[in-house]
């Protein structure tokens, strides 16, 4: 009997993807996976969209879903099957004709920082006659975090704006120019580059954004077939995780673009998961004001829980004055 999948040999899969080195490798890494359940081989889609060409910062360009229309346009003009998205940059409302389909395991979730010198955080902020440290970052959460780090340490730092890709960003702390960068752990593993990280940011300290280290897989909801077998690669356990984490941001009345972190944690007696904990934060970018707070309950058991236990915690956090926060945009 013939072990050769029952979809071998029909016509590719399309897959939409950015054009980024980061997004061709995630792309890359579930479009093996596809190939893997289906049989069928998959080529990928390359589409550049609005975030990648525009060099304003975010806030000045909407900030949130710059990063995914062009995909998602694709999609609903059916010139691509399916597409990945860094779940992270999806707005949190739901697309009229599209269906996240899955979200696999995700990576770790993260900031990393690459500093001059191999230095630590705590060792990059010590007293010197350089001054403050200048690290780079495009997001007023990590800005606000990395702030508020110092301030803790008695130390001043200085946080400057920056674009642009990984090499992009790495290449500041090479010529000298900053002395660190903040970016995703994920991405850098993604891409073969987590050894250029000097140091993974504790979550204790600086939470990251929401969704952070995980993908998301989208396709149109008239394609059911296609939808139920890519469904195939969700992970229970970070759906349930990036939802609560989500609707946390929802409920603030935030983008994807906001100052805002968030982290679902599963916790585990043994090798049994019984509790998720779910913390988010808030912040001033000068790191003189935050909002941080959590939550712990049981593993959500339905998507309606998930839902439930980001919006119990935002409305929390608002009762605290997060609202006032948050007129400052990730760029």
């Amino acid at each position: 009997m013939s072990s050769t999948p029952p979809d071998a040999g029909r016509t590719p899969l399309r897959l939409g993807t950015r054009r980024s080195r980061l997004a061709m490798a995630q792309s890359g890494l579930v479009a093996d996976s596809v190939r893997s359940l289906t049989g069928r081989p998959v080529e990928l889609v390359e589409i550049t969209t609005y975030g990648d060409t525009s060099r304003e910062a975010l806030a000045q360009i909407g900030g949130t879903g710059v990063f995914v229309s062009a995909l998602r346009d694709a999609l609903l003009r059916g010139e691509i099957d399916f597409a990945v998205h860094s779940l992270k940059d999806l707005p949190t409302t739901d697309p009229e004709g599209l269906v996240l389909a899955a979200v696999p395991s995700r990576e770790d979730p993260r900031d990393a920082l690459i500093a001059r010198d191999g230095l630590t955080f705590e060792q990059l902020t010590a007293p010197s006659q350089r001054g403050p440290a200048r690290i780079g970052t495009g997001s007023p959460r990590r800005m606000a975090q990395l702030n508020a780090w110092a301030r803790t340490l008695g130390r001043d730092i200085e946080t400057v704006p920056i674009r642009g890709n990984v090499e992009t960003r790495i290449g500041f702390v090479r010529s000298g120019e900053l002395d660190g960068v903040v970016l995703a752990a994920a991405g850098l593993t993604r891409i073969g580059l987590i050894d250029e990280a000097t140091e993974k940011l504790p979550v204790d300290t600086v939470l990251p954004a929401p969704g952070q280290g995980a993908l998301a897989i989208e396709c149109a909801a008239s394609n059911a077939d296609l939808a139920a077998r890519l469904a195939e690669l969700d992970d229970p356990y970070t759906r349930v995780a990036v939802t609560a984490e989500r609707s946390l941001l929802a409920a603030l009345e935030a983008g994807c673009s906001a100052p805002v972190g968030a982290l679902a944690d599963l916790l585990a007696d043994g090798q049994v998961v019984t509790e998720l904990r779910l913390r988010g934060v808030v912040g001033t970018t000068d790191g003189k004001t935050l909002v941080q707070l959590s939550t712990t309950g049981p593993v959500p058991a339905s998507h309606d829980d998930a839902l439930a236990l980001g919006r119990d915690l935002a409305a929390e956090m608002l009762a605290k004055g997060a609202a006032g926060l948050m007129g400052e945009r990730e760029l």
